[in-house]
């Protein structure tokens, strides 16, 4: 192949998604032909053996693609801190290099994508792909109309004035929220503006692809339509 960007072949090669891979290389995790390298600009072809924390990375690996259903208490990182428990590690009968396609946080649960297509990655959680995404929020108080004027008005997070795009009243203490973007505690800090504390908090939508009856900490292979459906 022509040479390409080595943050372009690590995701291609399921690595990570682009951005992750970024990471990685500045971290200096990744080194070509033995090398160390720093910048996800180096060129890199077929003939470079790339490596990732000591081990060699295959260029030519099946794509696979999941849908899960994250319990609570579980981290998207590829790395836990002191007793966290990973994501990935409900995957340890995958015998590939997976990672999550975002990130939902500890205490989170719902739907996640899980992948070892760095490019796939890329497309659904770039901004400019504008995905939306759907969750159900539990407090403890009665949700009035001024609660969902406040959270439909928005509110800063890292220092950027976020609305969503709708929120809807379920029952009592339940509402949905659909936003696009999606930023770091996004719906929490939304419901704390609002003087409403978050005491459960799913994701259930991406796109077009709804969470569906998976149990909590279970998956399954995404279909082709299904992958479609997330971009709708």
């Amino acid at each position: 192949m022509a040479k390409q960007r080595l943050s372009k072949v690590l995701a291609a090669a399921g690595v990570a998604s682009r951005r992750a891979c970024e990471e990685i290389i500045f971290a200096g995790r990744a080194a070509v032909n033995g090398k160390v390298v720093l910048l996800p600009q180096t060129p890199v072809d077929d003939s470079d053996t790339l490596t990732v924390d000591g081990k060699t990375v295959s260029k030519s690996e099946e794509k696979v693609y999941f849908i899960l259903n994250k319990p609570r208490g579980y981290i998207c990182s590829a790395k836990g801190i002191d007793k966290s428990h990973l994501v990935i590690d409900l995957f340890k009968e995958e015998k590939k290099r997976l990672f999550t396609v975002g990130r939902l946080d500890r205490e989170t649960e719902g739907l996640l994508i899980v992948t070892n297509d760095g490019h796939f990655a890329n497309q659904v959680i770039h901004p400019s792909s504008n995905i939306r995404k759907e969750y159900l929020v539990k407090t403890d108080r009665e949700i009035t109309a001024e609660h969902l004027i406040a959270i439909s008005n928005g509110t800063l997070v890292e220092g950027t004035f976020v609305k969503p795009l709708k929120v809807t009243k379920v029952r009592r203490g339940t509402l949905k929220i659909t936003i696009s973007e999606g930023k770091k505690r996004e719906i929490r800090l939304l419901m704390e503006a609002a003087g409403l504390p978050t005491k459960e908090l799913s994701r259930i939508r991406i796109g077009g692809l709804l969470l569906g009856d998976i149990p909590p900490g279970h998956y399954r292979h995404l279909t082709e339509q299904e992958k479609k459906l997330i971009f709708q």
